[in-house]
């Protein structure tokens, strides 16, 4: 394991404080860790065991993380026995918790005007990092955060109460937990869900793009988290827009501490194509590294 992580991942006895189901198999759970809730960055995560009866970890992104009241927040979509497993605990069971770890986004802060994109499962960084933005006082930050989904968004969605300039007039709808702290959100779906822009998350980034002011552009820093193909179009987006770019990649974990390098990624370097870990060396990687051309 790199050096710099040594330290900052714990191991601890969570409790269940908390266990919202909503539609498509979605669940986000509150789990007491507070030494996990206190080292906790944007674009980290945590590697939990789902039930006493099996035996390997899920790696699942952190979405919110309260250093005082020693929580945090994550949010997953059942793939499988163990993440069922883990949908069927109850408040009050003991989950064992390794975390935080990973490396996290560096948002510049000569580009406050963040624009986060977030798919699917991909969406709790998103909503971590705007969260940890709005309440910084080293710049104004202006955090955007556009969501796509395919099957409904785990939370009620609303219209919006904040203008965000260039944003596709008809869409309104918005994660209203970010909307009453005065974080800009609007939703992509090509399903039809009302308020909607009708189509991918990183079409609707690229219309709100091209609407900006060359002086604007200028301040536009891009970080996402999804599925491979929505982080490759980003990429390709920021590229094209000329902006820099972090993505959180997805891999499969079996570790999550860096032993098993099987999350291992190609990742261009100073000295050429590399190897990297997910888990330690990322998950957040400088956009341009991961896809090139």
């Amino acid at each position: 394991m790199n050096q710099a992580h040594r330290g900052s991942i714990h191991l601890e006895d969570g409790r269940l404080l908390r266990n919202e189901a909503f539609a498509g198999e979605q669940y986000i759970l509150r789990i007491e860790a507070p030494k996990c809730a206190a080292a906790a960055l944007p674009g980290s995560f945590v590697h939990l065991t789902c039930d006493p009866g099996i035996p390997m970890r899920r790696p699942l992104s952190i979405m919110r993380a309260d250093p005082k009241a020693g929580w945090i927040d994550v949010l997953f979509k059942v793939v499988g026995a163990g993440l069922a497993a883990l949908a069927a605990r109850k408040v009050g069971d003991t989950l064992s918790v390794l975390g935080p770890i990973g490396r996290g986004f560096a948002p510049n802060p000569a580009r406050p005007l963040t624009l986060l994109i977030g798919g699917g499962v991909g969406i709790p960084p998103m909503v971590f990092l705007a969260e940890r933005l709005i309440v910084r006082e080293d710049v104004r930050w202006q955090p955007l955060v556009l969501m796509g989904s395919e099957i409904p968004f785990p939370f009620a969605t609303r219209p919006s109460t904040i203008l965000v300039p260039g944003m596709p007039p008809e869409v309104i709808a918005s994660m209203p937990s970010l909307d009453a702290l005065g974080v800009a959100s609007r939703l992509a779906s090509k399903t039809g869900f009302p308020g909607c822009y009708g189509g991918f998350v990183t079409e609707l980034a690229d219309a709100w793009l091209a609407a900006q002011p060359k002086a604007g552009l200028a301040e536009v820093e891009i970080f996402a988290c999804g599925p491979t193909p929505m982080l490759k179009a980003t990429a390709q987006l920021a590229r094209r827009y000329r902006l820099p770019c972090q993505v959180s990649l997805e891999e499969f974990m079996a570790c999550g501490v860096g032993g098993c390098a099987g999350c291992a990624v190609q990742v261009e370097t100073a000295d050429g194509p590399a190897m990297k870990r997910v888990c330690v060396d990322g998950p957040v990687f400088d956009a341009y590294t991961v896809f090139a051309g």
